[in-house]
């Protein structure tokens, strides 16, 4: 059977009204741009999550690349590149071979240290910063110490100022055994975080007093004076009074260090 269409009865497009008692149209939602992660991000997410928490232990054997393609569904690149980002991330470390593998690493005080050292240098940051960063640390960090530092917090000081002194004419050693000793004040403190914090700009500390005419003969006397009497606010806990103490040593040192980099060669 054939149907036939009558085009000369149909009304033609430029002539059709709407029916006044239909509704208007409503108008198209409009959608956000949907932004879907890649499977190797979602698989270290993932596998991040487990090592934070503590379901993978430090030290535990990760599946390996064959069994995790197997387990998620996902490529091998992808689960290479997932393994690339947690061992970049210092949360993985990755030994090759036969009897090698994937093994779960808890982040330590040393890794935070590093990555921020690492982000300190790599956005080169200026000196001001630093030295900023330092007067806004130390005067806590000694505080904290006052409060909280034990028998052998104490005795580690007293030993690292003991070979301070023995190295007052070797400029070299006396500049990495101050470094030590201010390291150890934020041991004393007993706020991880801190701790790590001050480790990671003690090594940029180090090389900013290294310049030429820093560490002279007074400077260095004035150290020793200032850690005798920083530590026996630590060791009386007299917090107020180490933070005080503390506040005056960075600052001196602060000041000293800006005259000699602006001063003209």
């Amino acid at each position: 059977m054939l149907w036939f269409t009558n085009h000369s009865a149909a009304p033609r497009p430029d002539t059709m009204k709407p029916d006044s008692d239909s509704p208007p149209s409503a108008p198209l939602a409009r959608l956000d741009t949907l932004h879907v992660p890649k499977s190797c991000d979602v698989l270290a997410d993932y596998l991040r999550q487990k090592i934070l928490d503590g379901t993978l232990p430090d030290g535990a054997l990760l599946p390996g690349e064959r069994s995790l393609v197997e387990q998620t569904g996902l490529s091998r690149g992808s689960v290479r590149e997932a393994l690339r980002i947690l061992e970049a991330e210092g949360l993985v470390t990755t030994r090759p071979g036969r009897y090698g593998g994937s093994r779960a690493t808890r982040p330590t005080g040393s890794t935070v240290s590093r990555q921020i050292a690492l982000f300190a240098r790599g956005s080169q940051l200026p000196l001001a910063a630093i030295v900023q960063a330092r007067e806004a640390i130390e005067p806590p960090l000694a505080e904290l110490a006052a409060r909280h530092r034990t028998e052998q917090d104490l005795a580690t000081l007293r030993q690292i100022d003991a070979r301070l002194q023995e190295a007052y004419d070797d400029v070299p050693a006396y500049l990495a055994e101050n470094v030590n000793w201010h390291c150890a004040l934020a041991a004393a403190s007993h706020n991880a975080l801190l701790e790590a914090f001050m480790h990671s700009i003690a090594n940029l500390i180090h090389e900013a007093s290294a310049i030429r005419n820093f560490a002279t003969d007074e400077v260095r006397s004035l150290v020793l004076k200032a850690h005798a009497r920083i530590l026996d606010a630590v060791e009386k806990q007299d917090a107020p009074a180490a933070r005080r103490r503390m506040e005056r040593h960075v600052q001196a040192y602060s000041a000293h260090l800006r005259i000699l980099i602006d001063r003209p060669d």
